[in-house]
């Protein structure tokens, strides 16, 4: 990694950790043993910093989440899509713990966010679409919306509403995968007989994972 690089996977490692608005831009520069002015030279502020994260996990969505089109393997989709649903949740987890509060102090992300968002929504309503067209689940043509919001809802309050219910504040593994089998559990509600099989395997699948992740002490 160059030193911008690691500016930002040190910043989201210490976000993660400690809260975002824990970490100050010296904080990060003293954990990475430069001096504040070199990481200046990079940023020009944390603010700076978090755009660049946001524009990882903005590009994560597009690359993974792609839609299904009619000769796609529709359960290989699905399960490519929670893989990578895992990866964003853990990666990016203070983002969705400190949101309304980021997005408060910086005018130019918060209108990227809502612009991304609705791009966003619509992916994942045509995901929901293309699983549909392969007989993965069966949904009316107007539930799709609401069950593309109740996802992406389900997604962006999971980590905070478990760290809320625990003394420590933190966050395991564990707890992610357990994240990804109440989205997996909106999906197998409108499964199909023909589906049914295979959602039950990927149910048991990151069940597994839920008891093999490590856990929090």
């Amino acid at each position: 990694m160059n030193t911008k690089e690691k500016i930002i996977h040190t910043s989201i490692s210490l976000f993660n950790e400690h809260g975002e608005r824990a970490i100050s831009t010296n904080h990060i520069a003293s954990h990475l043993g430069m001096s504040p002015g070199n990481l200046y030279y990079h940023f020009k502020n944390k603010e700076d910093i978090i755009r660049h994260i946001f524009a990882l996990y903005s590009e994560h969505l597009n690359t993974h989440f792609k839609p299904i089109n009619v000769n796609d393997d529709a359960f290989e989709h699905l399960t490519a899509y929670l893989d990578s649903l895992f990866e964003l949740m853990w990666r990016y987890h203070f983002f969705y713990d400190n949101l309304g509060d980021i997005l408060s102090r910086d005018e130019s992300l918060k209108q990227a966010y809502i612009g991304f968002q609705s791009t966003l929504l619509e992916q994942v309503r045509q995901v929901i679409l293309g699983l549909r067209d392969s007989e993965m689940i069966t949904i009316e043509e107007q539930d799709a919306l609401e069950l593309a919001h109740t996802l992406k809802l389900t997604v962006s309050f999971w980590t905070p509403y478990i760290k809320a219910r625990r003394l420590s504040g933190n966050l395991a593994e564990q707890d992610i995968y357990h994240g990804i089998l109440k989205v997996l559990a909106l999906f197998r509600a409108y499964s199909t007989e023909k589906s049914l099989i295979k959602m039950n395997q990927l149910r048991e699948k990151y069940t597994q994972l839920a008891e093999q992740a490590p856990t929090l002490s």
